[in-house]
């Protein structure tokens, strides 16, 4: 579902290119007013369903900027974008909520303010834990992180969030006061970076102590930023965002290594490294682990007929179906037209019947602008095996026997013996 972006501006150029910028992103939808009147219209035609708003601050039926208390009175986040730039106006509006004030004095004020609105819907994902004993701290810094969409825990002291951290491992952020009982902030800090677990956590210091040598004793014990307490908003939106940015490129460039640039899939490196803690995790844990080898039938012929070009488009839909029927499963590009699943969910019976449904579905499609009808051969392995490289060589071993059978079916144990 795309999210409605309200665009409030009286000058049909500007109004017709931001229309433009968020009409690039697929994942926005413009809604447009050229007055406060309109705006007004447009927040009771679409209420709730309006993301964020990106306003001019004097529109010729609001020249004081009533747009903006129209906007936060709504729950709506409000962008300014104004030619109009003072700087006791800005402090004054940032003060209220608004997410930011850009002016309108280049072309890129406008990428920015499409760099703020992407930000914002990245945001609703994300996680951010605030670890503070002070209650009124707590819900200051909570404030300012809901303006900016993101979903906000609470914990009273460094105990507290090490519980919510160890429990919940979808928090991408901590940020955390230094003086708390129990476990105080550097301590937690400390803590959490001896676990391999929390690597990828983001981690902000706070202080309201004089000392200057806490921030270098913050960041040596592994945080990423350190804030002196009091902090102006602005700035601890600035180095919330850009630490998370700093860590989201991290993710992007191990994806890089990681992930099949074609398909989007776990690669064949990956599935060896990080597949064999998932094979012997399961195997420890009395688990049935299933490793399937899955094969394209007669996919040359696709190329040679059709192209490389559809051949490719074909691989990215058949990743995407193993996605789908394989969910909670690891599944890896392993070469070519092969790919690999391991399963830790289901049992022989399960495995087989998703195998089944997967041939089925096959059957009832075509693939690509072509038309092409597909088919897969399989090799199964559900007994153990000392380690997942020795599986994935039986496994291979079961898919060519499929192959050699006549394709377009699964070779199991039951089926070698």
């Amino acid at each position: 579902m795309k999210e409605k972006i309200l665009l409030v501006e009286d000058s049909s150029v500007v109004l017709k290119v931001l229309k433009h910028l968020v009409g690039q992103n697929s994942n926005f939808e413009p809604v447009l007013a050229n007055s406060y009147k309109a705006a007004l219209e447009q927040i009771d035609i679409h209420g709730n369903d309006l993301f964020v708003a990106v306003v001019d601050l004097h529109l010729p039926d609001a020249e004081n900027g009533e747009i903006v208390d129209a906007m936060l009175e709504k729950g709506i986040p409000c962008v300014v974008l104004t030619g109009t730039y003072d700087d006791n106006l800005r402090l004054s509006l940032l003060n209220k909520g608004v997410v930011d004030y850009v002016t309108k004095d280049s072309r890129y004020s406008y990428q920015h303010v499409m760099k703020v609105v992407e930000r914002l819907r990245k945001n609703v994902a994300i996680k951010v834990l605030v670890a503070e004993d002070s209650t009124t701290s707590r819900n200051f810094i909570k404030t300012l992180l809901q303006q900016y969409r993101f979903q906000v825990i609470e914990a009273k002291d460094g105990q507290e969030a090490l519980t919510i951290l160890e429990s919940d491992d979808t928090i991408s952020m901590l940020i955390t006061d230094h003086n708390m009982p129990i476990i105080n902030g550097y301590d937690l800090v400390r803590m959490l970076r001896r676990n391999m677990r929390f690597q990828d956590l983001v981690i902000i210091g706070l202080s309201s102590e004089g000392d200057s040598s806490l921030t270098a004793k913050f960041i040596k014990s592994g945080a990423n930023d350190f804030l002196k307490k009091p902090f102006y908003h602005e700035e601890f939106h600035c180095r919330v965002i850009h630490n998370l940015e700093a860590q989201e490129m991290l993710n992007t460039i191990r994806d890089l290594a990681n992930l099949d640039a074609l398909t989007g899939l776990y690669n064949r490196r990956y599935l060896m490294a990080e597949g064999e803690s998932f094979y012997q995790g399961a195997v420890a844990a009395h688990r049935p682990i299933h490793v399937v080898m899955i094969d394209i039938d007669h996919f040359k012929q696709i190329n040679d007929n059709y192209g490389h070009l559809i051949g490719d488009k074909l691989l990215e839909a058949f990743s995407e179906l193993l996605s789908e029927f394989f969910s909670d499963s690891l599944v890896a590009r392993f070469g070519g037209e092969e790919f690999c699943v391991l399963n830790d969910a289901c049992t022989v019976e399960g495995i087989s019947q998703r195998l089944k449904a997967l041939n089925e579905c096959l059957d009832a499609r075509s693939f690509t602008s072509e038309e092409v009808k597909v088919t897969y051969s399989g090799g199964v392995v559900s007994e153990v095996y000392e380690n997942l490289e020795g599986a994935v060589k039986v496994a291979d071993t079961r898919l060519y026997l499929a192959k050699n059978n006549g394709r377009n079916q699964v070779c199991s144990l039951s089926e070698v013996g």
